[in-house]
């Protein structure tokens, strides 16, 4: 049997367990896959310690040691190395540990699978953390005509452009949004989790507007996507999918299965509403 796991403190409220095992039900792989609840100063050493066993193969790492993760693995994957944080730990042949950071094909992969236009489009990133970093190449990738990032604190939204270093990503002033005229306007904040708006939403922001995106996902439309729909937003998506297609991508990374996941997304919705 193959052993997962998924590290994070805290963890009890993880979907991952419940999502791998669907998966492998599709896949026909005979899995475990655990939540482990690391110590805040612990992780490393937890890691290591699962990643050690005979059987397992690989494991999802979520808030707060993606940093501690990806100084841990061997990291190739140019999203991990954008974001500095990694989501997913796999043992290689090689007796390395190999990192990869799944968040930002995730985005896309649902943004595609919910029929939004990325190729040549205008798209605002609100935020400048590890979740807004970790779609910055995924997002280019997928062909944007350009990307723009907007933080609270403009310094740090510099600091992760200047890092990045990539010609089509720049940074524009909360104050200055509706400059961009964006097309796709995406959530990275947690301001949803406390039913606040990340920016303001008005006509001006989105009036070339076709889609929004809040990674946040709750039993109902957050206010951020409520706000934009009001304001006649035709398309507001939430990151439930999101969640589904980074996971998928880590087990595709692991068992070099493809797991179909709109049926996981749509039993999945019925869960968490």
């Amino acid at each position: 049997m193959k052993k997962f796991a998924v590290f994070g403190n805290p963890i009890a409220q993880s979907l991952s367990p419940t999502i791998h095992q669907m998966f492998a039900q599709q896949c026909n792989e005979d899995i475990s896959y655990e939540k482990i609840l690391a110590p805040e100063e612990g992780f490393v050493e937890a890691a290591t310690r699962f990643l050690a066993q005979p059987d397992a193969i690989g494991c999802n790492v979520t808030m707060p040691f993606k940093l501690d993760a990806y100084h841990l693995a061997q990291v190739d994957d140019q999203a991990a190395k954008d974001a500095k944080a990694v989501n997913t730990l796999m043992n290689h042949e090689d007796g390395t540990i190999k990192g990869f950071n799944t968040d930002g094909v995730g985005l896309v992969n649902d943004l595609l699978n919910n029929g939004v236009a990325l190729k040549n489009k205008r798209v605002l990133l609100i935020g400048a953390g590890g979740a807004a970093r970790g779609v910055i190449s995924p997002l280019l990738e997928a062909g944007v005509a350009s990307l723009i990032m907007t933080n609270r604190t403009i310094a740090r939204a510099e600091q992760v452009a200047n890092e990045t270093n990539h010609t089509r990503l720049s940074v524009v002033s909360l104050d200055n949004i509706a400059s961009v005229k964006p097309h796709v306007i995406i959530n990275s904040t947690a301001a949803s989790l406390h039913n606040e708006l990340p920016c303001r939403i008005d006509a001006k922001v989105l009036e070339d507007c076709e889609v929004v995106y809040d990674m946040v996902y709750k039993n109902s439309p957050t206010l951020f996507m409520r706000e934009a729909k009001a304001r006649g937003v035709n398309q507001c998506l939430d990151g439930l999918g999101m969640l589904v297609e980074q996971a998928a991508s880590a087990f595709q990374i692991w068992t070099g299965k493809t797991p179909r996941t709109q049926t996981v997304v749509s039993e999945l919705r019925a869960i968490v509403s």
